[in-house]
């Protein structure tokens, strides 16, 4: 007869450790602290053989170049650092409904390769009708596997022996060595144990499909985040079309890229140019709005800024941002009152970045000044004008890093004008467009009307 799993709750809070579940800790009093855990596994589990190390001199070490699988999609590419490392585990968080489960079905689906979807929440039926909603040509080397036991996910994927392997969603998983219910931190931790396990013992890459909850974060253990080996944010307003991914973790490149989708009813479509897409056409010149240029990683992005200047209605002036930092905006605005002389203490100022993007870069401080400036005194500036350059609390315009490239994707996009602090070090004669380098918001104030 072989011997059965033992398992142990352990306080999550000061570590004490209790033969069954209490709803409070007796030792330091926390509330629903105790987490069951694995003590000893039974005798007939096989254990991986490890090999000997020894001492070895970093100077002598070599490197190793990591091999890729390229996916289809070159946005992840991008975001990955040049596709998927074989043996990686991959986890993917996002909002419900935001597109996770879209995006990997696409994957999977596009790929020339033997991939293996196991899916949890949805039965095979539902992902076949939206596998035909989404892609014409499917990939004849998919299957579906629909189970929730990590045990048989595990002994199928062994048999199959897939070049990629998609879970959605670790939350739903669990393991039969514990008896807690799937989705608790003791459930997704074992599982996540064993898939980790898996793909380093196979060379098999996985895709983990995480849950966010209310505040954000990815549900389950910290210690999820630290055991895989990328990890990425799916991210974007349900109610506009843009989807960013990005990365908050990645051993194998940088976490500075993102990349960008449009959702639209085949899917999601990646956007190769997100600077067109996202500056609107105008057939006549509007107050309060100006052209940001952004920068994401490596990648320069133009972004359009929209500001409304108004008077107060009520005794306290409002203050409303969408894609913007609210606290940034506060900032500026008492810059403008202090430094330049604009009375906008008793003003209400909306400020909105089009296109539903979020972004927290500085460069962005000069093109959102220039918007609240024209809707105050209700001049339109030229849509041929963009800007890039931060703000500092002295009213000073400071410079913005890699300034080359921002110059470089609005002449490309065929801008007249970059307004550039006057700090900024860039080579003569070389651009197509007037550079303008000021460097006081009077001096700002007085080139731009």
């Amino acid at each position: 007869m072989a011997s059965k799993t033992k398992t142990a709750y352990f306080c999550q809070s000061c570590g004490s450790v209790y033969s069954q579940w209490h709803g409070q800790c007796k030792s330091c009093g926390a509330w629903n602290t105790l987490s069951e855990e694995i003590v000893d596994k039974p005798s007939g589990a096989k254990s991986t053989p490890r090999k000997k190390n020894h001492l070895i001199n970093l100077i002598d070490v070599e490197i190793q170049k990591e091999p890729r699988i390229k996916t289809n999609s070159q946005e992840l590419n991008r975001v990955l650092g040049g596709g998927i490392v074989l043996g990686s585990v991959i986890l993917i968080g996002g909002e419900p409904g935001i597109g996770k489960s879209t995006l990997l079905l696409q994957l999977a689906l596009k790929m020339n390769r033997t991939i293996l979807y196991v899916s949890g929440e949805e039965s095979a039926s539902q992902i076949k009708m939206r596998a035909d909603r989404l892609s014409e040509v499917q990939n004849p080397n998919c299957y579906l596997f629909t189970e929730v036991s990590v045990e048989k996910i595990v002994h199928e994927a062994k048999k199959l022996q897939p070049d990629l392997m998609i879970v959605d969603s670790i939350q739903t998983l669990h393991s039969e060595a514990l008896e807690s219910s799937p989705g608790t931190v003791s459930q997704i931790r074992e599982c996540s144990n064993e898939l980790i396990k898996l793909a380093k013992e196979t060379s098999t890459p996985i895709i983990l499909v995480g849950h966010i909850t209310k505040d954000g974060q990815i549900a389950g253990p910290k210690v999820l985040e630290h055991m895989v080996d990328v990890v990425l944010n799916f991210d974007g307003d349900r109610n506009h079309l843009f989807r960013l991914l990005r990365a908050s973790k990645n051993r194998f490149g940088s976490t500075a890229e993102i990349g960008i989708y449009e959702m639209i009813a085949q899917g999601l479509k990646e956007i190769r140019n997100p600077s067109q897409i996202l500056i609107t056409k105008k057939t006549e010149e509007l107050s309060g709005n100006s052209v940001a240029v952004s920068l994401e990683g490596n990648r320069p992005m133009l972004l359009e800024i929209q500001a409304l200047v108004s008077s107060a209605v009520y005794g306290t002036p409002q203050r409303s941002c969408t894609g913007f930092d609210s606290r940034r905006l506060n900032m500026l605005l008492a810059v403008l009152e202090k430094r330049a002389g604009f009375q906008l203490g008793a003003k209400d100022v909306f400020l909105n970045i089009t296109g539903g993007i979020k972004t927290d870069d500085p460069a962005l401080d000069l093109a959102v000044v220039a918007s609240v400036l024209s809707s105050t005194e209700d001049i339109s500036i030229s849509e041929k004008f963009c800007f890039a350059g931060e703000i500092g609390l002295s009213g000073e315009i400071r410079p913005v890093p890699q300034i080359e490239q921002r110059i470089s994707e609005a002449e490309k996009l065929g801008y007249d004008r970059i307004f550039i602090s006057s700090l900024s070090k860039i080579p003569k004669n070389t651009y197509g467009i007037t550079i303008v380098q000021v460097g006081k918001l009077e001096d700002f104030h007085q080139a731009l009307f």
